[in-house]
């Protein structure tokens, strides 16, 4: 059975570009919605028709079903008021919780008869310019069914920080914000129904791959970039200390496969260090999906060192898992929710700096040179100072390597369990199926009435009107008398047609035009005018009523009349 009301979004959900989390995950979370296809329609409001007609032939190709019934709409952003007046919404979903989703609840407040649910998650929270993007989420009129989807405890600590520090910093203690719940991303179920390779399969793999045949092979799958992700050196120098303990250097191998720049010298950097201390280090930048498959499938253990904030999640964490990999990770951010530690892979500790400041005469004091230097850098140059100053424990990192190294039956017992829990709560469908549990949740929650947040303004929504009165000579005021101008007169009388430019269509209507001049023609107040008008032209607003005067006076259709 479906579900009341419609599936609505501001976003396609689908992004192209270099292979990063939140692009396959958004991509996933869609499908899947659209498999499960719980709603009757789903809206897609987009910024052009370019992205409309490439969303619409994308979308009918996930789900053939749904547009053979004309389940997909997909239309301008401009008429989202209209719809939000007429349509029953379920919620609506931004694949981030950034951009647009206090905006919506602007309009849903403004329009809707009744407040809906409005989510989006979170993705990489590290950047400069989202204590801002936070800050909108802050404002009079948030309500409970306005949510933040967190991927992970750490991230949810994160977003709740974020608040913490906007409301101290900005006096804004009584102030709502949204609901916060927790939802993990997920994985496709098929990449836990294909049976594992056996170990001639293992073998030809290797083969075809060009990897060592014979070695235990360690895979690093992710960005490659000290700057991004993790500083894989702390690895290499990690096993560098197994060898000088006894490991045979020719017994390991190291598969370094991900994403990089063309041109980018970086990861051929780490091949030679790991040359010059006797290990070998293999390199496989941006393969594709079918071949990421393959190389999951031709190694034996899983490692992953995040020690970067841009990291929140761990999409590499889960592949592993479902290829049968034991993992050893760093205990950093959503890592600690994806691996079991001593049941699915290894988690080993990390050091970060202390959150009350450098200065040990003020610790309190926020005085610190990489927050302070942050706004003013770009994207890698402070990333990369943030995790360098964030520390995998070598030691330890060291000893997890040399357990599973050591013991080829511990890594096969890690791999099942890990591949069993991927299956048991980390697939698609169970991620849809929570967030279906948590929109009727949401939707719920007791809250205000709607029709007192109608005319509640959005501290960050500029008042153009406001901000530029400044600029015109003068403003429409409610006594401005009107009449019908040259071209008005020429309108009335059938010689004179409308010119309406494209995208002004979600706003002029023409016979609202031909009313408006029709109301002036033989003089009256803009007040006049518009309350006329808005009669003639149900559900007209106001705003929209002043915005036909004004582009009739513009168009000489309409003409002040100036006081003697």
């Amino acid at each position: 059975m479906k579900k009341p009301g419609v599936f609505g979004t501001l976003d396609p959900f689908l992004e192209i570009g270099p292979i990063l989390g939140r692009k396959v995950a958004n991509t996933g979370f869609l499908r899947f919605l659209l498999a499960a296809d719980p709603f009757e329609h789903y809206h897609f409001f987009l910024s052009d028709k370019p992205m409309r007609d490439s969303v619409a032939e994308i979308v009918a190709g996930l789900a053939p079903g749904i547009a053979a019934r004309g389940g997909f709409v997909l239309m301008d952003r401009r008429e989202l008021p209209e719809r939000l007046k007429t349509t029953h919404y379920a919620c609506f979903h931004q694949s981030d919780c950034i951009n647009s989703p206090t905006h919506i609840a602007r309009l849903r407040n403004a329009y809707a008869p009744r407040l809906f649910p409005i989510t989006g998650p979170i993705h990489s929270l590290s950047y400069p310019d989202f204590p801002a993007a936070f800050l909108r989420h802050l404002w009079a009129g948030a309500t409970p069914q306005d949510c933040i989807i967190a991927t992970s405890r750490a991230g949810q600590k994160a977003v709740e920080a974020f608040f913490a520090h906007l409301r101290q910093g900005y006096g804004l203690a009584g102030v709502p914000g949204p609901s916060i719940r927790r939802i993990p991303l997920g994985l496709d179920p098929e990449a836990v129904a294909a049976p594992l390779p056996t170990p001639e399969a293992k073998r030809e793999l290797r083969r075809k791959l060009g990897l060592p045949v014979a070695r235990t092979l360690i895979l690093v799958l992710g960005r490659i970039s000290h700057s991004s992700k993790m500083d894989v050196v702390p690895l290499i120098r990690a096993l560098s200390r197994l060898c000088d303990e006894g490991l045979a250097r020719d017994s390991a191998a190291l598969v370094l496969a991900g994403w990089a720049d063309e041109g980018d010298d970086f990861p051929q950097s780490l091949v030679n260090l790991a040359g010059k201390v006797g290990l070998t280090a293999c390199l496989e930048l941006r393969p594709g999906e079918r071949r990421k498959a393959e190389i999951l499938a031709a190694c034996d253990l899983f490692v992953s060192i995040a020690d970067n904030p841009q990291e929140t999640f761990g999409l590499t964490l889960l592949e592993a898992q479902a290829a049968g990999l034991p993992v050893i990770a760093s205990d950093y951010d959503g890592y600690r929710d994806l691996v079991a530690h001593g049941v699915t892979g290894l988690l080993v500790p990390t050091l970060g700096p202390d959150p009350k400041g450098p200065d040990p005469v003020k610790p309190d004091a926020d005085t610190d040179a990489v927050d302070l230097l942050a706004p003013l850098l770009f994207d890698n140059q402070y990333h990369l100072l943030l995790a360098q100053r964030t520390a995998v424990d070598a030691p330890a990192l060291a000893e997890a390597l040399g357990a599973l190294l050591a013991d080829p039956e511990l890594r096969r017992r890690m791999g099942a369990a890990g591949r069993e829990r991927m299956a048991a709560g980390f697939l698609w469908p169970q991620v849809v199926a929570r967030h279906l549990e948590v929109w009727d949740e949401l939707a719920a929650l007791p809250g205000p009435d709607i029709e007192t947040l109608r005319h509640v303004p959005h501290p960050l929504h500029l008042p153009y009107a406001k901000v530029f009165a400044s600029y015109p000579t003068r403003t429409l005021r409610p006594e401005t008398r009107l009449c019908a101008g040259r071209a008005g007169q020429a309108l009335l009388k059938g010689k004179e047609h409308p010119l309406l430019y494209a995208g002004l269509d979600q706003v002029l209507d023409p016979d609202a035009i031909r009313k408006t001049v029709f109301l002036a023609r033989n003089g009256a107040t803009a007040a006049e005018v518009g309350l006329r008008l808005r009669e003639l032209c149900p559900g007209l607003s106001a705003d929209r009523a002043e915005f036909h005067i004004l582009w009739a006076v513009k168009h000489d259709l309409l003409q002040t009349v100036r006081e003697p």
